[in-house]
């Protein structure tokens, strides 16, 4: 009858023997990890418990087999776990940045959006002519085909017009969602937009 797994007292005594060396063995074929040639020299001790043809063979030592047993799994595993994602520690976590909140800088789009309609058309095309396409106020002055102190002044007022329209941006930080101007704001948008 041939057996299937190596005898127990057999095992041990070669974890005994070689353990130690095979050990520090694979502790340099994984630059030094402690917990991967742990695991490498579990394995290879199970693949010696489970082949125990590897005892009857001719060798003076099983340390050669052992050996090239355990650099064959360190072998595979660093395949495997380059063929992998990069695993992420909790310290890497830790320091990682936090993700940044979308659903209040979707917030504040909207809010700036709806501040922005209430303006006159010609502050309106003042602000996104200088600040959502970066012109400077000559370069606006030529787009829109008014002098530059005209762009300075409308983009003044229409900024200023802004601060009190987003909510906690007023000059008395107060939270205001008020859609619509007052009666005050429209006369003076009205006035200026000259």
């Amino acid at each position: 009858m041939t057996r299937t797994t190596t005898d127990e007292r057999a095992l041990a005594a070669l974890q005994r023997e070689h353990g130690p060396a095979l050990f520090h063995f694979l502790l340099g074929l994984t630059f030094g990890d402690r917990q991967r040639a742990e695991d490498l020299l579990q394995e290879t001790l199970v693949r010696a418990w489970q082949h125990p043809e590897a005892f009857d063979a001719p060798y003076d030592s099983m340390r050669p087999w052992l050996f090239t047993v355990g650099r064959r799994l360190a072998i595979d595993a660093r395949r495997s776990r380059r063929a992998r994602p990069v695993e992420v520690s909790d310290a890497v976590l830790e320091t990682a940045p936090a993700p940044q909140d979308t659903a209040d800088s979707a917030v504040r789009t909207l809010d700036v959006r709806e501040a922005v309609r209430t303006l006159s058309p010609e502050h309106r095309a003042v602000l996104v002519q200088i600040y959502f396409r970066g012109l400077s106020v000559a370069e606006t002055a030529r787009v829109l085909g008014v002098p530059p102190g005209t762009v300075k002044s409308r983009s003044y007022y229409a900024l200023r017009l802004l601060s009190r329209n987003l909510p906690g941006y007023g000059a008395d930080g107060q939270s205001s969602r008020s859609s619509s101007l007052s009666s005050a704001s429209r006369a003076e948008v009205s006035a200026t937009s000259t």
